[in-house]
């Protein structure tokens, strides 16, 4: 899963890098914001549900019925396409009024209109994608969903350099695209999710899942869906109206913050979602089986390795995103229709980001925790609250530091949001869960810390006498990173090896088994 995922999330950064200095700041506003929407209303109606409980209930149909969960799952399956092959029709029919509810800048709202009509379609691929997903993992199939997403990643790669091979430059800064070139951008994107959703079919007939529509809902037990699916709501809806505040408090500025926001926040799920994102699908179903059993001290168990496997590689990726920030923003992105300066400004949002790499992570596990257990209710109502912090410290961010700098200043709204929220939720599965767990994982990050803090000091001197002797443009920049990282790295590896920390050991076992062994199904 990781190799799936980092293969993935290589291209996506690919991806994401060909995309960002194709379209630059002005453009990449209207194409980011028109982008986020489908996965906005994804999320909000049914996005939640189906990364969240929908694994532990088709668990629970898998162990209940003498069908391993088919039935249940074609029930669901055709729910899922029937309800938003609607919603998404709804949507492209509002995509003027939704637009203007997100984009407070009116120089590219007509652009992202356009491509809002084309990207909302998206939302249906998502849903069927996710379910699919998830009916593949909980019948022991985890590499396709981690996989598919290259096919997604070429297909957008393609269209960023076609688009730069037809565009100029100048225009592009300025906000002036043609009809063929917007349609380009927009059609190209969609179809990406469309490629990725309809390559999990092969792998799902594999498993002997039979894709057939059920409409006998009746008595079939999707009212435990219901039940928890309304909550779950409550928590995407507290997510979603942040959102939107960041959304029109980065869009205010004509300086094309939402994008740098949007950049910066991709680079740092780069380590997140190969580490803690194989970690989540793996231990969910698991989690989920311990639960329906009574064990929670085994869900206790099986968060605390989950948490302690993951931090291995998230502090000093959190470490490196502080230290090297700036310089890897000014490398990847300070290119074509962005600036040197622009570039840099994402390495500093990065860096704001990066703070809460570990906690953010983390969250997203124990969240998992909560699922398993069914439990929905806990993980709503502490988000309503982690949502009203993450806006209030973004207004107060955002008068500290200046307009030029607000991406920033959101990003470091939103890591204080997830330092809460990791404490917090730290605390109340203390109570459920029991101390023995969460004290280990403590300890791990506290050895973790120490021997990545000591890295980072060293790191943090190498790259700067290289910038300080070649300068920070594009030669000094890579020189800098690479000496950060060459000095860094090692030091870090010898720290926690002479320390002895269990899970270095066993991540480093699994990579040479992933190494000899390759992807499985």
């Amino acid at each position: 899963m990781a190799l799936g995922t980092l293969a993935s999330r290589a291209t996506g950064f690919l991806r994401t890098l060909i995309i960002g200095v194709a379209i630059g700041g002005l453009v990449g506003d209207a194409y980011n914001a028109a982008n986020t929407i489908p996965n906005i209303i994804y999320e909000l109606l049914l996005g939640g549900v189906l990364t969240s409980v929908v694994v532990p209930l088709l668990v629970a149909a898998a162990q209940r019925d003498t069908d391993d969960g088919e039935a249940y799952a074609q029930r669901l399956l055709t729910v899922v396409v029937v309800g938003l092959g609607v919603i998404t029709l709804l949507a492209v029919a509002l995509a003027p009024t939704i637009i203007r509810l997100y984009l407070v800048n009116p120089t590219v709202a007509p652009m992202a209109t356009l491509f809002a009509v084309f990207f909302l379609p998206q939302i249906f691929f998502y849903g069927v994608g996710a379910l699919v997903g998830a009916i593949l993992n909980v019948r022991g199939s985890f590499a396709p969903p981690m996989w598919t997403p290259v096919l997604n990643n070429v297909v957008l790669i393609l269209t960023g350099i076609l688009f730069i091979a037809i565009t100029q430059t100048d225009a592009v800064k300025q906000g002036r695209l043609t009809s063929s070139q917007e349609i380009l951008l927009a059609a190209g994107t969609t179809l990406g999710i469309v490629v990725q959703t309809l390559a999990l079919l092969p792998a799902l007939r594999a498993t002997g899942f039979r894709l057939r529509p059920r409409f006998d809902l009746r008595s079939a037990g999707l009212s435990a869906a219901g039940r928890l699916a309304g909550w779950v709501f409550i928590y995407v809806l507290a997510n979603q109206a942040a959102f939107l505040v960041i959304t029109r408090l980065a869009t205010a500025p004509k300086n094309g913050s939402f994008t740098v926001y949007v950049y910066a926040f991709t680079l740092v799920l780069l380590p997140h979602s190969v580490v803690a994102v194989s970690v989540i699908t793996a231990l969910l179903p698991q989690m989920s089986r311990n639960a329906g059993l009574g064990r929670l001290d085994a869900v206790g168990d099986d968060l605390a390795r989950g948490l302690k496997l993951a931090s291995v590689v998230l502090v000093p990726s959190a470490l490196a995103g502080i230290v090297l920030g700036p310089l890897i923003g000014g490398v990847l992105f300070g290119h074509h229709a962005f600036s040197q300066s622009d570039g840099r400004l994402i390495g500093a949002t990065l860096a704001a980001y990066a703070v809460s790499l570990v906690p953010f992570s983390a969250f997203q596990l124990q969240l998992r925790a909560f699922y398993a257990m069914q439990d929905t209710r806990t993980p709503a109502l502490v988000n309503l609250v982690l949502a009203g912090i993450n806006i209030a410290a973004d207004l107060v961010m955002i008068l500290v530091l200046p307009a030029a700098e607000r991406a920033v200043a959101l990003a470091i709204g939103y890591s204080i949001s997830y330092f809460v929220g990791y404490a917090w939720f730290t605390v109340l599965l203390r109570r459920r869960l029991g101390r023995q767990p969460q004290a280990q994982v403590g300890r791990t990050l506290v050895r973790l810390s120490l021997a990545g803090l000591v890295a980072a000091v060293f790191a943090y001197a190498a790259s700067h006498a290289i910038t300080d002797a070649l300068g920070i443009g594009l030669i000094g920049s890579v020189a800098g990173i690479v000496a950060g990282l060459a000095i860094g790295v090692p030091v870090y590896i010898g720290l926690v090896l002479r320390m002895r920390v269990p899970e270095v050991l066993e991540v480093r076992e699994l990579a040479r088994g992933s190494m000899r062994g390759g992807p499985t199904g």
